[in-house]
């Protein structure tokens, strides 16, 4: 799968940090209803500690469009560990960091910014004033100090750190970098940079991003001084008291200098060139390692900042999905909250697991905690656990009752029933899947049968299966076939734990919950009366 560059996905508009967009079911490892029920926005929430525009863009990259490859996986670790360890490379890649926060935006303004033209104020961060060659210069040093700091770094060890690293120091071989040191030429052949210039006899004109125009302003007074010289006359036969005569006419061209050089440089050579950069595959690249080593950092800045116990997870090969976790706790929820609670989670050989428990008892929190650790580490991030060992997933599912659309004739079994089928159709061994609830909007009767059939599919397709149910007849059902692990929320003294052990739940709790908000029998039955 080839990932687009943030820059490509920036053409035309302003840029987005959240410009990227999870592929099509089956063919990323999320789509569009895994991830916005995952809560993805919320885990970028969490885990952004970017420094740049171009870093955080890469973290909602990642997390939009994890990745499914193990040995990449593992490089970045190995980055992250080397950071860790060597902090002198840490703090060396921080400084660049530093430098780029104050740099960044005005690289986006030359490159996407609206020019007012001549005598417009510039009120929005969009906008350009003048003729712009001020901006084209403070624009282009971002990638050139770029390069220049990293050419001052020494080799990293780590395979991703080095990659990165050199695809930086290849820029300075690029046409956009030779343009971006200049001069930049305009010939016939178009605009070409001091290199293209070299085997090149065609005539030119030299930009150079400035309005004092030396030659062009020696050629001005040469013509003038051949003329007096030449052609001699009164005219040209100037005394002290004739200099404010001879102003009146030198000030006019000195207006019609301005606008028309000025001119001539932004549309002939600014914009031009902005459009060169814009559209550049090397310029893109280097932006996005950019980008990659700000996500690195703040990869290690979430791990820091997090208050629990976090590690880089065991990424293992493996035939089937498998995930082992200890005291893992929800990336978002524990952030800064140490007494959050943590649970334990294995899910090898037996391929399903069916946790019961009554409403607000944290299954929906803890199959979320889940998934979310699985896209944390196929994005080589931390994981909040004392320990962590998985497989890398081709596909995360998170299935969730929706509601049906009036058009589409199926009522909400059928919507239900259609996206559980594309899953299903889209799942391998080495895919992780959670149903919350089967086969909703039908009969008790005929969700069993339902429900008992989508299990054992998945069952037999081999992936990691989690349902979350109240329907422990359903449970009983497998466990009596010994097929999946019961797990059930604990619950102690009519209130949550929020911790997940062995068993199958009973009981509901629907009128505990019915009475914390208001609306249980007794709350009814005194709505009513209140109203008589």
């Amino acid at each position: 799968m080839t990932i687009k560059t943030i820059l490509q996905g920036w053409q035309g508009a302003w840029p987005i940090i959240k410009s990227t967009k999870p592929l099509e079911t089956g063919v990323g490892v999320l789509d569009e209803s895994a991830f916005n029920t995952i809560e993805v926005d919320n885990l970028f929430a969490a885990v952004n500690h970017a420094s740049t525009t171009i870093g955080q863009a890469t973290i909602y990259r990642s997390l939009a469009q994890p990745s499914d490859d193990l040995q990449a996986l593992q490089a970045k670790q190995d980055a992250l560990i080397e950071l860790r360890e060597h902090e002198g490379l840490r703090l060396a890649v921080e400084n660049i960091l530093e430098t780029a926060v104050y740099q960044e935006k005005n690289f986006y303004l030359l490159l996407f910014g609206e020019f007012l033209g001549s005598f417009g104020t510039a009120r929005e961060d969009h906008e350009i004033e003048g003729y712009g060659y001020l901006q084209y210069k403070r624009g282009v040093r971002l990638l050139l100090d770029l390069v220049d700091q990293v050419n001052d770094i020494g080799t990293p060890n780590s395979p991703y750190l080095k990659q990165l690293f050199d695809k930086i120091k290849a820029f300075s071989s690029s046409r956009a970098y030779h343009l971006m040191v200049g001069p930049a030429y305009i010939a016939e052949a178009g605009i070409q940079s001091k290199i293209e210039r070299q085997n090149s006899w065609s005539p030119a004109i030299i930009f150079r991003p400035n309005l004092f125009k030396p030659l062009l302003i020696g050629l001005f007074f040469g013509a003038l001084w051949s003329l007096m010289h030449f052609f001699p006359s009164d005219m040209f036969n100037l005394s002290a008291e004739a200099i404010p005569t001879f102003s009146i006419f030198f000030v006019p061209l000195l207006l019609v200098y301005y606008p028309v050089v000025g001119g001539f440089d932004r549309d002939s050579c600014i914009i031009p060139l902005r459009n060169i950069y814009r559209q550049s595959a090397e310029v893109a690249e280097t932006l996005d390692a950019l980008g990659q080593l700000d996500e690195l950092i703040a990869f290690i800045k979430f791990a820091d900042a997090f208050e629990s116990p976090t590690v880089l997870p065991d990424l293992i090969a493996g035939e089937h999905h498998q995930i082992n976790l200890t005291n893992a706790k929800n990336p978002v929820l524990a952030k800064g909250q140490p007494a959050y609670v943590g649970n334990d989670f294995v899910l090898e050989d037996d391929k399903l697991v069916l946790v019961t428990g009554p409403n607000s008892g944290g299954k929906t929190a803890f199959c979320k905690t889940i998934t979310q650790i699985q896209v944390l580490a196929q994005i080589g991030c931390y994981v909040p656990a004392q320990a962590a060992t998985m497989t890398v997933a081709d596909r995360v599912f998170y299935q969730v009752s929706e509601v049906s659309h009036l058009n589409d004739g199926e009522g909400r079994f059928g919507t239900e029933l259609k996206r559980t089928r594309d899953i299903f159709l889209a799942t391998t061994p080495k895919s992780l899947v959670v149903l919350d609830e089967l086969s909703e909007g039908t009969t008790f009767e005929e969700k069993m049968e339902s429900s008992a059939n989508v299990l054992d599919g998945f069952y037999r397709k081999g992936n990691s299966t989690i349902l979350i149910t109240h329907n422990h007849q359903l449970v009983d059902k497998f466990v009596k076939k010994r097929i999946g692990l019961p797990r059930q929320v604990e619950f102690a003294d009519d209130l949550p734990t929020y911790k997940l052990i062995s068993g199958i739940s009973r009981v509901s709790h629907a009128d505990r919950v019915a009475r914390k908000i208001g609306f249980s029998k007794e709350d009814i039955d005194n709505y009513l009366a209140d109203s008589k």
